[in-house]
């Protein structure tokens, strides 16, 4: 009967299932005496939430990483952000070629559904190159931000933290190890440090432009139309959003505090990278004009690209919508983008998607609103 169950299932099924197994394993694990440093383990509704957020990239914490968790705890922290950064189906299927197993149409298809590659073709081929250029990316990451918290932390302490840190902001976690007297200061100690600050930020725009761009820029390199369509929509969208909500964090907020000029912009840049999906910040938010957090709600809300280690609706969706617009209003009958005609069911999966997005915002919103009183 089970197995019967198991070959019926589909591969949004199968998603879901494999990413609540893995959020049990991961409470579990961080309910033990020694995944804590008080040596009592956490609380089970604690190592859920920590297991859920960690496990889906989202950065949310109910206790400072580097002060509540012992290292086995930030340990089985940054094995979750990493498997769900890349996709636990992808994870697992991965470990079945190392061992030499053969993998068939099934699971290549849900293969194909989870890192959302565009066709099936060449899909084990796809990742294996996947994983070898995440390897590479975080470990190039990890080595420059040693540069800082090596001779800061010493040897043992620094590469682990280096290696946390690459981690977690390429898989657009937002969790850290910075924790002080000051409770979730997250990198604001960095905010005039160009070089930290900037790798971060590289890192996370990486792990959110989708493992597909990064192929068509390594294959194709300067010969843009010789990008896919959604490459293309993807680094059009991506620096559109980069350019306009740095100039406006700048203008807003950060040219009237007390910074440097290149603390400012530096600033600037990485709140505008930070807010889709990371979690990372080097300035406190709460200090920040109302107008500025509302746009930071609509970075969150587009999150990254498809095929990334980002969430969100995708820049694809919102690109997809804004496209609608404009069609709308030019009066045209079909909505394009670089001379291609965007197809009526892509429009309605994007509608979908915002409309869902939305009403799981509202209800989340106001359901929190009602239980804590706000």
């Amino acid at each position: 009967m089970f197995k019967k169950r198991m070959k019926r299932i589909t591969p949004g099924q199968m998603i879901i299932l494999s990413f609540a197994t893995m959020i049990f394993i991961g409470a579990c694990l961080l309910m033990l005496p020694f995944s804590t440093n008080d040596g009592k383990g956490a609380p089970f509704l604690d190592a859920l939430f920590t297991s859920t957020s960690a496990s889906c990239v989202t950065g949310l914490i109910m206790h400072d990483t580097a002060q509540y968790w012992s290292p086995f705890g930030q340990l089985i922290i940054l094995i979750l952000i990493q498997i769900g950064g890349m996709g636990v189906i992808t994870m697992a299927i991965l470990l079945f070629v190392l061992g030499g197993k053969k993998i068939g149409f099934k699971q290549r298809y849900f293969m194909q559904q989870s890192i959302s590659a565009p066709k099936l073709g060449g899909i084990i081929r796809n990742t294996k190159w996947i994983i070898k250029a995440t390897i590479c990316v975080e470990a190039l990451g990890a080595i420059l931000l040693g540069i800082r918290f090596l001779p800061r932390f010493g040897l043992v302490k620094g590469l682990w933290y280096s290696i946390f840190h690459s981690i977690s902001a390429f898989c657009n976690a937002g969790f850290d190890l910075m924790g002080t007297n000051q409770a979730y200061s997250s990198l604001t100690g960095y905010a005039g440090d160009i070089l930290v600050s900037n790798v971060i930020a590289a890192l996370i725009v990486l792990g959110g432009l989708g493992f597909f761009v990064w192929k068509d820029v390594v294959e194709y390199k300067h010969h843009l139309h010789k990008y896919s369509l959604q490459s293309k929509v993807v680094l059009f969208t991506t620096a559109t959003l980069l350019i306009i909500s740095t100039l406006y964090f700048f203008i807003n907020d950060f040219s009237h505090w007390n910074m440097r000029l290149a603390d400012q912009i530096n600033v600037s840049i990485f709140q505008a990278v930070s807010p889709r999906t990371a979690g990372f910040n080097t300035a406190d938010l709460a200090a920040m004009t109302e107008p500025s957090k509302a746009i930071m709600i609509l970075l969150m809300l587009i999150g990254g690209s498809p095929g990334s280690t980002a969430g969100g609706m995708k820049t694809t969706t919102f690109a997809v919508l804004v496209l609608n617009a404009f069609a709308t209003f030019r009066n045209k009958e079909d909505a394009g983008v670089y001379g291609r005609r965007i197809e009526c069911q892509t429009i309605k999966n994007a509608s979908t998607v915002a409309m869902m997005y939305v009403l799981l915002f509202l209800c989340g919103g106001i359901a929190i609103s009602i239980c804590e009183n706000q």
